[in-house]
């Protein structure tokens, strides 16, 4: 049986918002001017990110959860309807022809869910099932991709996932820990979609080999993502990319072993850019040039860390670049909490 592929990817963007305006107008203010904030909130090397709720214009620190749980469903809807209207087109799939929708989110609920909203809004099938993947942070699309693919494989119908974050709806008060202050100068709001169809159809897009994970609980406290009385509030340790440094490596070599390859039968790296010392880590130990990392450092640059949906953004950006050539194998990577480290194994078809 031909493996499922990935024939479109489709990102939609609130407003983008300079660093530079958003410290200037907001953050610099919050954290009182305090050097050491300002080194830390740009040593992201961030240059734009996207936000539903601009700080400057609308403070919402002080906002009960329940008021930013009602502005997520306002907000999201309109986003992830132009995310999946977009990826069906470039797929010339009709909303009807999907079988499966996975929702990603870690950054608002309701009930019903926007699955069931966004289904109902596009005419998709009274039949879809769905699939909501919440809480689970920035490594949730790949460990989705991997069941999605299986459905597909055994329903031989197309499936849709849709990764839309809003993180800019959880801005916290001010503190004096710096982690803190990184997360504030991280993070983005995006939705972005992905079509997979049947392989058996022989369509063209970046086919669904192989994935694998692995999870260290002892780390559990180094990334956690709270909800409290006034919004969800991040815990991000500056431990986190010395774990990563530990695991990365036997977890491609896992997976690419697994294929029968190697390194060197890797054309492309999709690597989710959670900071700029991730993005280090990954390359000093999987022994990859800057270069092969230089869609991943632009996508930070350009959008930030928008959570689930941001390697999806990377793969994205990848086949818009001609990145990728034709046969040319890519292992996607992201890291969330647990701490969890994904690798997924696709190949340009």
């Amino acid at each position: 049986m031909s493996a499922p592929v990935v024939t479109s990817i489709a990102s939609a963007f609130p407003p983008a918002l300079s660093q530079q305006a958003l410290w200037d107008g907001f953050f610099g203010q919050h954290y009182a001017d305090r050097r050491a904030a300002r080194l830390a909130y740009f040593a992201t090397g961030i240059k734009e990110r996207h936000a539903v709720v601009d700080p400057r214009d609308e403070d919402l620190s002080k906002t009960s959860t329940a008021a930013r749980m009602e502005r997520y469903l306002a907000e999201a809807m309109p986003l992830g309807k132009e995310a999946l209207s977009l990826v069906l087109e470039r797929a010339s799939l009709a909303a009807d022809e999907v079988g499966l929708l996975a929702v990603v989110s870690c950054t608002g609920y309701v009930t019903p869910g926007i699955d069931v909203r966004l289904a109902r809004d596009l005419s998709m099938s009274p039949d879809l099932k769905r699939l909501f993947v919440g809480h689970v942070g920035c490594h949730a699309a790949l460990p989705t991709l991997d069941v999605v693919r299986h459905y597909v494989s055994s329903e031989a119908r197309p499936a849709v996932v849709l990764c839309l974050e809003l993180p800019s709806l959880h801005v916290q008060s001010p503190s004096l820990a710096l982690e803190d202050v990184v997360v504030h100068s991280l993070f983005s709001d995006a939705a972005c979609a992905a079509v997979v169809q049947p392989g058996s159809s022989r369509p063209s897009g970046l086919t669904i080999l192989d994935a694998v994970s692995v999870t260290d609980a002892a780390w559990s406290d180094e990334m956690t993502w709270t909800i409290t009385d006034l919004g969800f509030k991040m815990t991000l340790s500056r431990h986190v990319p010395d774990v990563l440094a530990e695991f990365v490596e036997p977890l491609v070599d896992r997976l690419l072993a697994k294929n029968g390859l190697g390194r060197d039968d890797v054309g492309a790296w999709a690597v989710h850019p959670g900071g700029p010392r991730v993005l280090d880590v990954v390359a000093h130990r999987l022994g990859i040039s800057d270069e092969d990392l230089a869609v991943s450092r632009a996508v930070l640059e350009l959008h930030g860390n928008c959570s689930s949906a941001t390697v999806l953004i990377v793969l994205e950006e990848m086949v818009a670049r001609a990145t990728v050539g034709d046969g040319e194998h890519v292992v996607a990577l992201a890291f969330g909490p647990g701490l969890t480290l994904c690798a997924t194994l696709l190949q340009l078809t």
